[in-house]
């Protein structure tokens, strides 16, 4: 993408997002806290207000009007995110409140019905919490064992480890897709043919991808994959879990109530194919819609065209970082086209705390995120006790790094007075 391209992308987006327009301590916004939630197009507000407005009614429960709408609505959502991320049919597409939800549901339903003493689950040192504690309680129950690959010196998922890790006794894999921390992108596809050969399933966290660029399921062969809709555009309070349909149709239900159920009886109950078999009671229908919307804004501008743009903000972001001798930035460098990691940069400033560093570059109107970003593990294996992070999307722009990183150096420099 030419920087007339990069222009062009963002005169075309940030109209949609009228936050960013706002001004934060008396400064412009800069918003560099992507990782964390992204911010919400018109379309996608205007899309909650309309289902409220024009159609608010339960779904999949009612003969009338508003009910068929609201159904037809839910479900048409359902398709764009299967389509979104190339499943092969919209069974293959379970509504949850966030990824952490997703992951506890294949660990209940899957995990506790499945895992027997002595199987063994291979996860990461850089896991996010939610795909660490859920197996670390299905471990506690069955006696099921966890192994975790560790780093290679440019800090990314080390794949010599992992194929020593990998056994017979082997039943799952769950890995991140593209580290919140440290930014690599894990080979999933290299990753699933292994364990797959080994009889194991896959489960794939794809919070830091699916929002930045395309997803596709099939070609990955992962057995589930997960996201949350507030990372791409969407509300909060939904997010989607992606299995292949034999695996879900084997799995028993996680939750149980209304819609989940084919037939009731006072002494035992018969449940409905998926994937109503795992979206018991009322769901989140208005945000469930809204996150189609989001899908639609984001195949709209193109996810190829998101990820090059990406590429080229990453490689800017780290060319000015890099001028500052005082940080320790975490994972590996990106290429010299800004590609082979994603478009956040986590790292300290010497003996200057993470959160005194956001603090001060709040006041400049810059948000960033300070703390261990729900990755408590990989801080003490990196022997880090918190980093900062800046993390962008495609509404950032080069002048709002330029306007980050002059607050960075000027917050460095003040707190090395103070520390003089």
């Amino acid at each position: 993408m030419t920087l007339t391209q990069e222009k062009t992308l963002a005169s075309r987006v940030r109209p949609d997002f009228t936050i960013l327009l706002q001004e934060v301590n008396g400064h412009r916004l800069v918003y560099l806290d992507n990782a964390a939630t992204s911010q919400k197009p018109l379309q996608v507000i205007e899309t909650l207000k309309m289902y409220y407005d024009q159609y608010n009614s339960n779904v999949h429960r009612g003969v009338h009007t508003l009910s068929a709408r609201a159904t037809d609505a839910y479900e048409a959502a359902r398709e764009k995110v299967a389509k979104f991320v190339n499943a092969a049919s919209h069974q293959e597409i379970i509504y949850t409140r966030n990824a952490s939800e997703a992951i506890n549901l294949v660990a209940y339903a899957w995990g506790l019905s499945t895992l027997q003493r002595g199987d063994e689950i291979i996860l990461s040192v850089m896991e996010h919490h939610s795909n660490l504690v859920p197996w670390q309680i299905v471990a506690q129950k069955t006696g099921a064992v966890l192994k975790f690959v560790e780093l290679t010196e440019t800090q990314e998922f080390d794949m010599e480890q992992f194929k020593t890790l990998i056994s017979d006794k082997t039943k799952l894999v769950s890995v991140v897709h593209v580290s919140n921390t440290l930014g690599c992108i894990n080979p999933v596809r290299e990753i699933a043919e292994i364990a797959h050969k080994y009889g194991a399933k896959v489960l794939v966290d794809a919070c830091q991808s699916a929002p930045h660029m395309a997803i596709d399921v099939q070609a990955l062969d992962c057995d589930w994959l997960v996201a949350s809709g507030h990372k791409m555009c969407a509300p909060t309070g939904i997010g989607f879990l992606y299995g292949k349909l034999e695996v879900l149709r084997s799995m028993p239900p996680f939750l149980g109530g209304g819609e989940m159920i084919a037939d009731v009886f006072l002494d035992h109950s018969t449940y409905a194919d998926v994937p109503a078999k795992f979206e018991a009671g009322t769901p989140a229908i208005a945000e469930a819609i809204a996150l189609g919307a989001a899908v639609d804004y984001l195949m709209s501008v193109g996810m190829h065209n998101i990820e090059a743009y990406e590429h080229e903000l990453t490689g800017y972001l780290f060319e000015q970082l890099r001028q500052i001798p005082e940080l320790t930035l975490y994972g590996p460098q990106p290429k010299a086209d800004g590609s082979g990691r994603a478009a956040l940069a986590a790292f300290t400033a010497g003996d200057v705390h993470p959160h005194d560093l956001s603090t001060i570059l709040d006041q400049a109107g810059v948000a960033i995120r300070a703390g261990h970003h729900c990755t408590q593990p990989l801080h003490r294996y990196l022997k880090a006790q918190s980093t900062a992070r800046a993390s962008l999307y495609f509404y950032n722009t080069r002048e709002e790094i330029d306007i980050f990183v002059g607050s960075l150096k000027e917050a460095i420099e003040f707190f090395g007075g103070i520390f003089a």
